[in-house]
């Protein structure tokens, strides 16, 4: 096996408008499991895709020792797949039926190589992740978000690469799982890169590398080790700005002072010559000097105000590292009314038995929270409450309007602009005003004009929550399928700012338990061994919340 590393040297990245993502990127990724953090939009995934061989520098090169395993922040599995093509593992499993066929092709043999057994470790795999309910023949299609990406991490277990590049790889996961994972990266012996915002598993990591504006800054310890040393750099960063601040005041005092005694002295000179009667062409020639004089003053202070001023923006960009992210509040919708869905013996499609069937009848301003293992149904509840796919049988009734922002964000068109979707959906604020607000959602002017699908997944979730909450008529019904996927600390923070505002009905599927501490639910939607369990949740405390969240997972 070989020792793998992979190198950037003077790396840099234009996007196809034209904007430059990154530039002269230069690091080292060795055996040392190394997460990598950075904002929305920073370009982890590019950087990720870069140095795993699937994308090409614009400028520089990616140098890579020992075979690269990649996986994809979305897993998104077509319709005509199987469990085997998602794992990674159908091409092999097809050799070795052509050869038990009596292939004697050197090719199969060379794609065989010798995973005679695959299909075994296959199973063994899904049965170590619970999934035995699967087989290599299942179509992926029907897999939770969840399932889907247990298979795709069951994948990389199987490659045997000597180096795995992970994004986001909890996204999707319950709490069992991520624990699973968490502990199977632990005693991976070979090089790891993972991106996350997932702060338990970054709390895993050897070191911590930041990719910003301004640049890869390599951080050598864990996440906690990373979060102090960042909160340090703040408060150095602060205290500059504080500093430059004040030199400037001093500074423009100063010059203040110098050019109220040079038009003083200036006074001083004229009233002089014109009490000793000096000559008209002296005085004009005493008038041009000192206008001189005070002309290169003031071309001197000018020069120092720039240079002050660029301290004082260079010290502001060392303390802003954290992009305010603000979401407007959606329009009123009104008066709610009573209720606004309701299921009535509905037996969802694709959903284990003991989940199946559900009565559910959901308040105008009721906030329910679903908790659950992988694959019991959230994602399939929601869809057929937002109208995407019928049930098996029993009565889904929704009496107003709802959005629905599942885990692919179909809402949003992938080859149109973020902006035009805007405007399509709000008549009522100008341009200019929906720009400010993308803006303030960290979509600046390049990226709502460009196709949706090549913008990063906290951006096109960004995009599709303005979509939606900022549509002239809002939904009365939000249902958010792991919604705090993707995005960064700040930008979760917001979303549930913003959540706790909304006057709609609600309901979360997560498995992001801080985030739903911060929702207010009313209730949570929890499976037990009868079904579907609906439990009042304003007198739990949030230590409840999450033992109810752990159980449920068992």
């Amino acid at each position: 096996m070989a020792t793998s590393h992979l190198s950037l040297e003077g790396v840099s990245y234009v996007l196809p408008n034209g904007e430059t993502l990154f530039s002269d990127l230069n690091e080292n990724f060795d055996q040392r499991h190394t997460g990598l953090v950075g904002r929305n939009g920073s370009g982890k995934t590019v950087l990720a895709r870069i140095l795993s061989g699937q994308l090409q520098p614009t400028r520089g090169r990616c140098v890579r020792t020992g075979a690269v395993h990649y996986l994809a922040q979305q897993v998104s599995p077509r319709a005509d797949t199987t469990v085997a093509d998602l794992a990674g593992v159908q091409g092999v499993l097809d050799a070795l039926k052509r050869i038990e066929a009596g292939s004697s092709a050197q090719a199969d043999f060379d794609v065989v190589a010798d995973r005679w057994d695959i299909e075994q470790q296959l199973g063994q795999a899904l049965a170590q992740q619970g999934l035995t309910h699967l087989d290599p023949i299942t179509p992926a299609g029907v897999l939770s978000g969840g399932e889907a990406m247990r298979v795709a991490l069951i994948g990389a277990q199987l490659s045997d690469a000597d180096f795995l590049i992970l994004d986001e790889p909890s996204n999707h996961l319950d709490q069992h799982s991520r624990r699973a994972l968490i502990e199977w990266l632990h005693h991976w012996e070979r090089g790891l890169l993972v991106i996350s915002h997932d702060r338990q598993l970054l709390a895993r990591m050897d070191r911590i590398v930041e990719l910003s504006s301004l640049g890869l800054r390599s951080y050598g310890g864990n996440y906690a080790f990373y979060a102090q040393a960042k909160a340090q750099e703040k408060q150095n960063a602060l205290a500059e700005l504080d500093r430059a601040k004040l030199d400037r005041r001093r500074e423009e005092q100063s010059m203040r002072q110098q050019r109220e005694r040079q038009e003083k002295r200036q006074a001083r000179g004229t009233r002089s010559g014109k009490q000793a009667n000096q000559a008209k062409i002296l005085l004009d020639r005493q008038k041009e000097r000192s206008e001189q004089s005070m002309g290169k003053l003031r071309r001197l202070q000018a020069d120092a105000r720039l240079e002050l001023s660029q301290r004082v923006r260079e010290a502001a960009a060392q303390a802003a590292d954290d992009l305010h992210i603000h979401l407007h509040e959606s329009p009123n919708p009104g008066v709610a009314p009573r209720n606004v869905a309701e299921l009535e013996n509905v037996e969802l499609p694709f959903v284990p038995q003991a989940t199946r069937t559900i009565s559910l009848l959901v308040g105008g301003q009721q906030r329910i929270g679903l908790l659950s293992t992988n694959g019991c149904g959230k994602s399939t509840l929601l869809k057929v409450l937002a109208g995407r796919i019928d049930p098996m049988a029993g009565v889904c009734r929704v009496t107003d309007r709802v959005a629905h922002l599942d885990q692919g964000l179909d809402i949003l068109d992938a080859q149109l602009p973020v902006l035009g979707q805007l405007q399509a959906v709000n008549h009522t604020l100008s341009e200019g005003e929906l720009r400010t607000r993308l803006a303030q959602l960290g979509l600046d002017a390049p990226k709502i004009a460009m196709p949706s699908g090549l913008l990063s997944g906290g951006e096109r979730l960004k995009a599709a929550l303005a979509c939606v909450l900022y549509a002239d008529t809002p939904p009365r019904l939000l249902l958010l399928d792991e919604r705090s996927n993707h995005l960064d600390l700040p930008s979760v923070q917001a979303l549930e700012r913003l959540l706790t505002s909304y006057q709609g009905a609600l309901i979360v599927a997560s498995h992001d338990h801080a985030f739903l501490e911060q929702l207010w639910l009313t209730d949570l939607l929890v499976p037990g061994t009868e079904g579907w369990a609906l439990m009042p949740v304003d007198h739990l405390a949030a230590c409840q919340l999450l033992a109810i969240a752990d159980k449920s997972g068992k």
